[in-house]
């Protein structure tokens, strides 16, 4: 069985630090997004495919922004890998733990990471072969506490996390400092309401802030 995750992927994503999780309704919006990002220095995105423009608006950051590590999540069913291969996805993520999407992706040697909540969605994700997870709901599953409580019979594996879920400005240091983390997930940044208002000087402001955050914790 292969890993779900390469090795190359997963040190894009401990060097980015910070996944902005994007939401996009337009997708001749999302390059615009997509530069604003790069420029305050978060080189990795989860685009959820929530929308009916977000494969569109993933081909075009894909298409126009190499230097982004562009991933997709919200991803259920194994067809959406395709989909996302075919845009120039690098990588993708879910926010449960469906093993039929495990195995296609361990089938295609696709980079994903599935969601885990419990001992048990650990378990089958290790099962399948990962080693970097997506911790979701992170903040209301009890934070960082939890997180560490959970992995604790699984510390010998060495699993990465990317918790995903209620982080803002005022927690994600917490989670930064934990050797378990690999990076956060940060929805915040450029929320929907922000992108389809054009409101690029906050998501800026958002992005300069967590990118500060994370320089003072990892420097």
């Amino acid at each position: 069985m292969k890993l779900t995750m390469s090795t190359a992927i997963e040190n894009k994503i401990a060097e980015s630090g910070i996944i902005a999780v994007l939401v996009i309704e337009q997708a001749n919006l999302a390059v615009k997004v997509a530069k604003i990002l790069i420029n305050s220095g978060i080189t990795a995105m989860e685009l959820a495919l929530r929308t009916k423009e977000a494969i569109d608006a993933l081909k075009n950051i894909t298409g126009s922004l190499p230097e982004m590590l562009a991933g997709a999540g919200t991803v259920l069913e194994p067809h959406q890998l395709i989909e996302v291969k075919n845009a120039g996805g690098d990588f993708a993520v879910s926010p449960g733990c469906n093993t039929k999407v495990l195995d296609a992706a361990s089938e295609m040697n696709f980079p994903f990471a599935p969601g885990i909540s419990t001992p048990s969605d650990i378990e089958s994700a290790v099962s399948k072969g990962s080693k970097v997870l997506k911790f979701f709901h992170a903040e209301g599953m009890g934070g960082l506490k939890y997180l560490q409580a959970i992995n604790s019979p699984f510390g010998f594996k060495k699993l990465k996390y990317i918790p995903l879920g209620g982080l803002n400005p005022q927690n994600m240091r917490s989670y930064l400092e934990a050797p378990e983390v690999i990076a956060i997930g940060g929805s915040w940044i450029a929320t929907s309401a922000l992108i389809n208002n054009q409101d690029w000087d906050q998501i800026a402001r958002n992005a300069d802030l967590a990118v500060q955050i994370l320089r003072e914790v990892r420097g």
